[in-house]
């Protein structure tokens, strides 16, 4: 089963790559279809790595999150996911192009890194576990799919600044559609972070005896869920938009990477990794 696995989560890499390809040839060199073929490559990938996913957790017996390999290659599903979710909701042909090099990285960084299947230690059997890490990857994934449109906002104010109103410009959404859909994903993305955390909070409690213990992951989590409670509130109450929205969004995109990996791997903590 080991093989299959690898074989889907290949495929899904593949895929990924096709869409990253045929979205910046819209970009550069246009042709009929070619930003479709960009959102169904992304929703084929999905498909194969949603079967490797499953795969996965009936060889673990248990949700498959557990160490580097597995993390990453469920959070670039659950970007997958969000990015269908969104592309559904809001429609911009160019969502995929700025996507795919993200679903690219993170699923190449899975197959770099794929470990063993190891026995689960006692204290990540629990219903909180799934919830948890459910609830907090997939906040965070609609919250990177806002820093996709942040790039893209930040791209298309500069040409409309140096009076560039050719080539990529006319295949960038307007800069009002791209700060819509930065605060679309922020509306998803927020709530389910914070629940995360609750969840994270409550689960601390039965396995550790503490609701907070100020481990260096609670720590980074706490702080990148402030970062994104100020820029939601700075939206809803003091007319935070366009540029100052996209730049915050991108700094956000910064303190999840590090929540996600950076502490993982250069702290030591009650949510170290194991490769």
């Amino acid at each position: 089963m080991t093989t299959i696995y690898l074989a889907l989560l290949g495929g899904a890499l593949s895929l990924y790559t096709l869409s990253m390809v045929t979205g910046f040839l819209h970009l550069f060199r246009p042709l009929p279809q070619q930003t479709l073929w960009c959102k169904r490559f992304i929703l084929a990938g999905s498909v194969f790595h949603l079967l490797a996913f499953l795969c996965r957790c009936i060889q673990a017996q248990t949700l498959a999150v557990t160490n580097l390999h597995e993390s990453l290659s469920f959070f670039a599903l659950l970007l997958g996911l969000a990015f269908l979710l969104v592309a559904r909701k809001t429609p911009i042909p160019t969502l995929g192009t700025f996507t795919s090099p993200l679903l690219i990285i993170f699923t190449l960084w899975a197959l770099a890194t794929t470990h063993a299947i190891t026995p689960q230690p006692p204290i990540l059997k629990s219903f909180w576990l799934p919830l948890h890490v459910l609830l907090s990857f997939a906040g965070n994934a609609f919250l990177v799919l806002g820093c996709s449109t942040s790039v893209m906002y930040l791209i298309q104010e500069h040409l409309i600044k140096k009076k560039k109103i050719k080539g990529i410009f006319h295949k960038l959404p307007a800069l009002q559609k791209l700060d819509e859909l930065n605060y679309l994903c922020l509306r998803f993305g927020f709530p389910l972070l914070t629940l995360g955390i609750i969840s994270g909070s409550v689960w601390a409690s039965f396995a550790w005896g503490s609701h907070w213990s100020w481990d260096p992951k609670e720590t980074w989590s706490l702080i990148t869920w402030l970062l994104f409670a100020a820029l939601l509130h700075g939206r809803m109450n003091s007319g935070w938009r366009g540029r100052k929205a996209a730049l915050l969004t991108i700094i956000g995109f910064a303190a999840i990477m590090f929540t996600f990996l950076g502490v993982n791997l250069m702290l030591s903590g009650l949510h170290s990794y194991t490769h």
